[in-house]
């Protein structure tokens, strides 16, 4: 199985997926072959200062963290531990984490061996060896390993309180699914989607691949940032938790980290679309139910 990288710098870097595509091997993505760190790190663009956020080893020793602690489970199991405290770890502006190069550089050269643990597909029934879908290491930031976990964060965080986040990667349609729409931008619209996981009113991957479609569609029509208005954001609470990062612990192992203050979602806003996505929800068609289970 791919292995922890041998070399391993002080600070993050930046990679492109020109560079890259000379790293990801078919022995890579079928967990057989290393990335070569040394000449990894040769072409990567290493970030520039010494802020405290950009400092690899606290990334890597929370990837450490999250490689024992699943060891006997399902990989999946994993997303909804490790994002909360990856986006707390990094702080990262969304400007920042815009950023697709940053991405690339931390699947392979920081974790390559997390992004294989977790994303290695089973072997197939002829005997071929399972792969990890290139995208976990180049691709779009719905798809890409660590991409995916910190906006899933970013996106179902609650103010400070990441809660919903665990939630909505403990769902894994829900995380690959919600994450591909404009509208999870809207922060009641994201809870609502948490909302429905957490009544059971949504249950089954078939379920939330039914929702997020219906959802979305309707959002055409019906503006959801008009029937339930968020507050203004105010960027300081960020700023202040961004320049906080050199003093701060490491990210809580067992209790939840506290991301930025700020203003939480307001209650009446969330619950007025959970019941407009019910509707929806209702109306849904989801493979294998029957009318009956429609009403």
């Amino acid at each position: 199985m791919t292995s922890r990288p041998d070399h391993l710098p002080e600070r993050l870097a930046l990679i492109s997926d020109v560079q890259a595509a000379e790293y990801i091997s078919t022995g890579l993505l079928e967990g057989r072959e290393d990335v070569p760190s040394i000449a990894l790190n040769k072409v990567a663009e290493p970030l520039a200062g010494d802020d405290a956020r950009l400092r690899l080893h606290r990334v890597r020793d929370l990837v450490d963290d999250a490689l024992y602690r699943f060891r006997a489970e399902r990989p999946t199991a994993a997303d909804a531990w490790l994002a909360p405290r990856l986006h707390e770890t990094l702080r990262l502006t969304r400007k920042e984490a815009a950023e697709k190069r940053l991405w690339t550089y931390m699947a392979l050269g920081v974790a390559p061996d997390y992004v294989v643990w977790r994303h290695l597909s089973e072997p197939k029934a002829d005997g071929s060896r399972g792969r990890v879908a290139r995208d976990k290491f180049v691709g779009a930031h719905y798809k890409q390993a660590f991409a995916r976990l910190w906006w899933a964060a970013e996106l179902f965080r609650n103010g400070s309180d990441y809660r919903p986040v665990v939630v909505a990667c403990g769902n894994q349609d829900m995380l690959n699914s919600a994450l591909r729409l404009d509208i999870v931008d809207h922060r009641p619209t994201a809870l609502a989607l948490v909302g429905l996981l957490e009544r059971g009113t949504v249950r089954t991957g078939r379920e939330v691949n039914a929702l997020t479609p219906a959802v979305n569609t309707a959002a055409a029509t019906l503006m959801y940032d008009v029937i339930a208005p968020d507050v203004e954001s105010d960027g300081e609470p960020s700023r202040e938790w961004i320049a906080g990062a050199a003093s701060a612990l490491p990210s809580p192992r067992n209790a939840l980290p506290e991301g930025p203050e700020g203003e939480r979602v307001p209650d009446e806003a969330v619950a007025t679309l959970v019941a407009h996505f019910a509707e929806l929800f209702a109306d849904a068609p989801v493979r294998g139910r029957t009318p009956e289970e429609h009403h």
